[in-house]
C-alpha cells in the first residue's frame, strides 16, 4: 500500500502520530509539504517566521533522507496540490495531523472529500496537543470557558489517560517511487517572496532537542522566577518549536516530569510553572477550536473603554509603538527586539501589548496583526489569547483595568537595566537609577551620560500616569 504523509505544522520525526501510522502501514511512502500560495501572497506572517519555517524543513529534509523517504515539496494551492499528488502518485490514503486553525479545518474538510471522491482515505492524527478541545470538556460536555477549571481537568485527563510517545519509525526502502519524486532543492525565502535571514532561534527538530535538554538541565529549575527576567536566560525558548511542530509537547511534558527525579538542584514548582505555559497553550487551542468566532474578534462583547478613533494622532503613537521609539525603555527595548530578532520576551510582551491597549488606546488587533507579522512564534491561537487576555476581552474574568505601568515592570524585572542596555544602545551609558525614566535627567546629565532626551531618544509619547487615568474615566463611561 501506498501512502502520502502530508507535513504541516509537524515538522519532526519524533512522536509524529501521522508519520509513525502511515511508516506502519503503508509498503510504500512519500513525505510532501505544500508551501501555501495565497498564504505566502497575504504576508501575514514575516521573513523571520518563513525563515525558521525554511529552516525546519531543511532539518526534516535531512532526517527523511536517512529513512529512505525524500522529502517532496509543491507551491500552490493546498487543496488542489494535495489531491493533485494523491492522484499522480496513485496513493491509497494521505495521511495527516491535525489543526485547530477555522481555517485549515475546513480546507482539510474540503481535501477529505475530494480524497473520499477519488476512492482515497484520509487518515488524520492528534498531534499539536496532548488533548484537543474534545478531550477536555467539563462534566456537562461543554468548552471550558476559564483557564483554572481548564487547567484542572486536563491534568485529571493526563493522570488518567497516562499518555505515552509513539517511536521514531524505521528507515524505508522506496524504490519503486524513486523514477516518480524530484529531488530539487526547497525554495529559498526569496524565491518564495521574502528577505532572507538568519533566524535567531536555532531552527530544526535536532536544535528543539538540543535546547529542551538544556532548559531541562537547569533554567526550568529556577524557571518561576526566571521567565519573568528579560536580561537572563530563564525561558525555555521552545515556542517556535513547537509552532511548527520540530518538539512534540506531549514529549516535552514527559520530558519535564521526567527531570524531577534526577539527582541535583530539582524544583517541582518551577517544573509545574513551565508545564502551566503548556497548558496555557493548549487552552488557546482549545478556545479557537471551540469558539472559532475569536479568530476574528473578541471572545466576549464586554463595556471596555472604546480605543482611540483613527486618524494623523493614532497613526504617529501606532508607529512608534512598531518602531520602539515610544520613550519608555522595556517597551522600546522589547519592540527593537521584536523586530530584530523575531522574539520577544513574555513579560514584555504583556508590557508592550498594555502599554498599546491602555496607554495609547490603539486597538489590540493592530497589535495582534503586528506580532503575527514579526514572531518567529507566530501562532494564531496563542497570539489571539494573550492578546485577548490583554485587552479583557478574552476568557479571563478580569475586566478592562489590568493596566502595567511599564516604568515599575523595568524597575522590577529589569533593574539594572542591562536587557534596556542590549536593545536600546542610546541608553547604554546610563546608571541603573536612571535608565528606567530618562526624560527625568537634567540638562547637565544629559550632557554627562551622553544621552540627549528629544533627539538622541525620544521623550515619552504618552504621560502613563496621565493615560491611566483617561483610561479608567473612560471605563467608567462605558460602564454606565
Amino acid at each position: 500500500m501506498r501512502g502520502i504523509i502530508w507535513f504541516r505544522r509537524d515538522l519532526r520525526l519524533h512522536d509524529q502520530s501521522a508519520l509513525t501510522a502511515a511508516c506502519a502501514e503503508c509498503d510504500e511512502i512519500i513525505p510532501l509539504f505544500v508551501f501555501d500560495e495565497p498564504l505566502l501572497q497575504s504576508h501575514e506572517f514575516g521573513s523571520a517566521c518563513v525563515n525558521f519555517m525554511l529552516g525546519c524543513l531543511e532539518n526534516l529534509r535531512s532526517s527523511l533522507n536517512e529513512l529512505g523517504i525524500p522529502l517532496q515539496w509543491r507551491r500552490g494551492d493546498q487543496v488542489e496540490e494535495v489531491v493533485h499528488a494523491a492522484r499522480e502518485w496513485k496513493a491509497d490514503r494521505v495521511y495527516w495531523n491535525r489543526d485547530c486553525e477555522p481555517r485549515a479545518i475546513d480546507r482539510d474538510r474540503r481535501i477529505q472529500q475530494r480524497l473520499e471522491d477519488l476512492g482515497i482515505a484520509a487518515q488524520t492524527y492528534k498531534d499539536q496537543v496532548v488533548f484537543e478541545a474534545g478531550e477536555v470538556t467539563s462534566v456537562s460536555g461543554e468548552p471550558f470557558q476559564r483557564y483554572s477549571a481548564y487547567r484542572t481537568r486536563w491534568w485529571s485527563h493526563w493522570y488518567a489517560t497516562k499518555p505515552i510517545t509513539v517511536p521514531v519509525p524505521q528507515p524505508m526502502k522506496s524504490a519503486h517511487l524513486s523514477e516518480q519524486l524530484s529531488s530539487f532543492s526547497l525554495p529559498t525565502a526569496d524565491e518564495l517572496g521574502y528577505a532572507s535571514m538568519t533566524p535567531w532561534v536555532e531552527p530544526g527538530e535536532r536544535h528543539a532537542r538540543i535546547q529542551l535538554q538544556r532548559f531541562l538541565d537547569g533554567p526550568i529549575h529556577r524557571y518561576a522566577d526566571g521567565r519573568n527576567l528579560p536580561a537572563i536566560d530563564g525561558s525555555s525558548m521552545l515556542s517556535p518549536h513547537f509552532r511548527f511542530g520540530t518538539l512534540s509537547p506531549r514529549e516535552a511534558v514527559l520530558a519535564a516530569l521526567g527531570s524531577l527525579s534526577k539527582r541535583g538542584h530539582v524544583s517541582r514548582p518551577d517544573v509545574l510553572t513551565w508545564i502551566d505555559e503548556l497548558i496555557w497553550r493548549e487552552f488557546f487551542q482549545h478556545v479557537l477550536a471551540s469558539f472559532p468566532h475569536v479568530a476574528e474578534g473578541p471572545f466576549r462583547h464586554v463595556a471596555v473603554p472604546p480605543p482611540r478613533e483613527l486618524g494623523p494622532e493614532r497613526d504617529a503613537l501606532f508607529q512608534a509603538w512598531c518602531s520602539g521609539q515610544t520613550g519608555y525603555p522595556i517597551v522600546d527595548a522589547g519592540m527593537r527586539q521584536l523586530n530584530q530578532t523575531g522574539w520577544m520576551h513574555n513579560r514584555v510582551r504583556m508590557i508592550v501589548a498594555s502599554f498599546l491597549i491602555k496607554d495609547l488606546r490603539i486597538d489590540w488587533q493592530s497589535g495582534e496583526r503586528y506580532f503575527l507579522r514579526h514572531l518567529l512564534d507566530a501562532d494564531l491561537a496563542a497570539n489571539n489569547g494573550n492578546w485577548q487576555w490583554c485587552a479583557s476581552t478574552g476568557t479571563d474574568a478580569m475586566r478592562g483595568y489590568r493596566i502595567f505601568n511599564p516604568t515599575l515592570q523595568s524597575k522590577k524585572f529589569d533593574p539594572d537595566g542591562t536587557y534596556i542596555r542590549l536593545y536600546v544602545p542610546e541608553l547604554s551609558g546610563l546608571p541603573a537609577n536612571k535608565i528606567h525614566e530618562p526624560h527625568l535627567l537634567s540638562s547637565d546629565e544629559q550632557a554627562r551620560y551622553g544621552c540627549h532626551i528629544g533627539t538622541g531618544y525620544p521623550a515619552p509619547i504618552v504621560d502613563h500616569r496621565r493615560a491611566r487615568q483617561e483610561y479608567l474615566d473612560l471605563g467608567k463611561q462605558v460602564d454606565r
